[in-house]
């Protein structure tokens, strides 16, 4: 389709050379002598681009340009003028200019400006597309060798960069590719996970850096001095990146890194591993009163603040510390508003709930599931959300405060598609991406099969008590009822399985600006 320019300026019969250029180009160009004319052409037509000469008799371009603005806001404007006046880069950097070019201008500045603003879009989707059909093979390669800790880190990292960066190209094509790609890497990263966790779990010394481990050696040492602890349920890695960029505005990177949830990966196990210092078996059999079971009532994180102050006693760390759970906008906003109080305590915790409500809203309500039908519409609600939270504006005065910030998360979640049927009694927990149960009824090859739970620091009831978790993109459905839960569940987000997008988790360390 032909791009339709309007160019005002009151020597315009001199640019006659630069005006055939731009038509030879395939452009359609309009012009004028003067701001007027300018203003009344762009109200009678559209189009898709304006230059503008800032000097011209009668009213001047910036004048036009205000004018222009009104009638057609959305218009790039490209204001031409004879020096780089500071009110000129004013106006452009305020986002009413598109662009400015100095006179004397030549074709190929105006070319490179018209790319720049009406075809910019489509080259970055283009060079996007071809820098990942080149990254693709290098990616398969890697995938075909046995990668290492640090090896799926970088992986991970890598397909998510690309992911963000694809989801605002033109070819849709390359989209059914990455995700082909990153179900591949999901297989193998699933199988990484099943020969070497318990050995991870066990001490090895080629573990990663575990959620069960983290307060001990990435927390503690920085107890120094004070800081705050934000614990955010649920937080996938794409919502950290579509996060990290408005807290780049307050903050600088400290540390920022790949670390593993434990499994389950959900919040009773992973969470309170954290805070305890101890992985789940641990926790029941050293503090009884503080773990419930799956089949007990009662909620099953209600002791966090018991966990960590037991864990602190044994690190040797005798602080004055604060514990709140945000769990409602209400409650966030009351803790902004009391804030100065936290500046007694030398450790500060804040667990924010509200991205695993999302989660759940998003399974459980119809209009959130349409809000966010994908992955890119997940991250861009969870954008949304936190940028009118009292999460941010929490961290703002943590920022003004001078403290470093910790941020990190129990767990993520996993875009769920492929049903695993699974028998098993009415005393089986309902979480969709494991099971605990005895006599349960499956096909072996489709699950990852843990028979002696102790082995993996699990605890369990009974001696005939198993877990079983699933993969990737699967979920549990009982044969009962088959299809009614299979269209409620599937394309909604789940943890509690294995998977890069519940198992590696963001730990960053902020430093305020």
């Amino acid at each position: 389709m032909q791009a339709k320019i309007l160019w005002a300026d009151d020597e315009i019969d001199l640019l006659k050379p630069h005006i055939l250029f731009l038509e030879q180009k395939g452009y359609k160009v309009d012009t004028v002598n003067s701001g007027t004319e300018a203003v009344e052409m762009s109200e009678k037509n559209v189009y898709d681009i304006v230059f503008l000469d800032e000097n011209m008799p009668g009213i001047s371009g910036l004048e036009a340009l205000t004018r222009i603005k009104d009638s057609r806001p959305l218009v790039p404007v490209v204001m031409i003028t004879k020096s780089e006046e500071e009110h000129i880069m004013e106006e452009a950097i305020g986002g009413q200019i598109a662009d400015y070019l100095i006179k004397p201008v030549n074709p190929n500045q105006i070319l490179l400006s018209l790319k720049k603003n009406l075809d910019q879009t489509k080259l970055i989707s283009e060079k996007t597309t071809s820098e990942y059909q080149q990254a693709f093979r290098q990616i398969s390669m890697e995938l075909s060798q046995d990668m290492d800790v640090p090896e799926w880190s970088a992986m991970f990292k890598r397909l998510l960069r690309w992911e963000l960066q694809l989801q605002n190209s033109d070819e849709k094509g390359m989209d059914e590719v990455l995700n082909m790609q990153k179900k591949e890497a999901n297989q193998l990263f699933c199988r990484f996970v099943e020969r070497n966790y318990k050995h991870w779990i066990n001490g090895a010394s080629d573990a990663p850096n575990m959620l069960h481990t983290l307060f001990k050696t990435h927390v503690a040492p920085m107890l120094n001095e004070p800081i705050f602890l934000v614990v955010i349920d649920n937080l996938r890695y794409d919502q950290w990146e579509v996060m990290r960029q408005k807290i780049a505005k307050h903050f600088q990177f400290d540390k920022e890194e790949i670390v593993y949830s434990i499994l389950p990966t959900a919040t009773q196990y992973a969470r309170n591993a954290f805070f305890a210092g101890l992985l789940p078996s641990e926790i029941q059999k050293k503090y009884p009163q503080l773990w419930v079971m799956e089949e007990e009532d009662g909620g099953k994180n209600n002791f966090e603040a018991e966990l960590l102050q037991h864990q602190l006693k044994r690190l040797g760390k005798n602080i004055k510390t604060s514990y709140h759970k945000i769990t409602n906008i209400d409650a966030g906003k009351k803790l902004v508003e009391q804030f100065n109080t936290l500046l007694h305590n030398e450790l500060n915790v804040v667990v924010y709930n509200f991205v695993d409500m999302l989660s759940h809203a998003r399974t459980d309500m119809k209009v959130i599931k349409e809000l966010a039908d994908d992955e890119s519409a997940y991250r861009s609600l969870t954008e949304s959300w936190f940028e009118h939270s009292p999460l941010l504006e929490l961290l703002v005065k943590m920022k003004q405060s001078g403290r470093k910030v910790i941020i990190t998360t129990d767990h993520g979640t996993v875009k769920v598609i492929d049903p695993v049927k699974i028998v098993g009694p009415k005393s089986t927990n309902t979480n969709l991406r494991y099971k605990i149960g005895k006599n349960l009824d499956y096909k072996q090859k489709e699950v990852f099969q843990v028979k002696d739970p102790e082995n993996i620091f699990l605890p369990k009831q009974n001696i005939s008590e198993e877990y079983v978790f699933c993969r990737e993109s699967s979920f549990f459905v009982y044969p009962n009822n088959y299809n009614q839960y299979v269209n409620h569940y599937k394309d909604t987000f789940q943890h509690g399985g294995i998977s890069m997008e519940e198992m590696l988790i963001p730990f960053v360390v902020l430093k305020p600006k």
